[in-house]
């Protein structure tokens, strides 16, 4: 069976290279290249964040429509673009990359369940059970660190 959703896909390649990135971030990010901590996104981010995660999803919407045969070009490429999004948040440990996880998650199973493939299905579900348990977990680090300093910008 071909399932037909190529941003998906080569989503994978791109989760390897900023996976190295974030890896260095977590360690050298912080305050003097210290451990980076956990801290809520800045507003002005959040915001950037949307509008280019939006922005993203239409233009590779149009280009999954028109040049291939993908089976929901612009779910496909909303998923896609807003997990980037999601990873990027990742990378600077910021809390509500979680609550973005669990919304991809959830929109995951819905794309693998209407394309028959129940097996990724299972794993998405999976995967959101994770991001429940990430959110929970940074939660609790940033209330026993106590009072945070602002974010650090990317």
């Amino acid at each position: 069976m071909h399932a037909r959703i190529y941003g998906a896909a080569g989503l994978q390649a791109v989760y390897a290279v900023v996976s190295v990135y974030g890896w260095y971030e977590w360690l050298h990010g912080g305050a003097d290249h210290g451990r980076l901590e956990v801290s809520r996104t800045p507003g002005g981010w959040a915001a950037g964040l949307g509008v280019s995660g939006a922005l993203a999803s239409v233009v590779l919407g149009l280009v999954l429509r028109n040049q291939t045969n993908d089976a929901l070009p612009f779910a496909d490429a909303a998923v896609t673009a807003f997990s980037l999004v999601a990873q990027w948040m990742a990378t600077r440990k910021w809390l509500e990359n979680w609550l973005l996880w669990i919304v991809l998650n959830v929109s995951n199973v819905a794309i693998c369940v209407s394309q028959a493939l129940y097996p990724m299905s299972a794993l998405y579900a999976f995967f959101l059970v994770l991001a429940v348990l990430g959110y929970r977990e940074w939660s609790r680090s940033m209330r026993q660190a106590g009072p945070a300093a602002p974010a650090p910008a990317a």
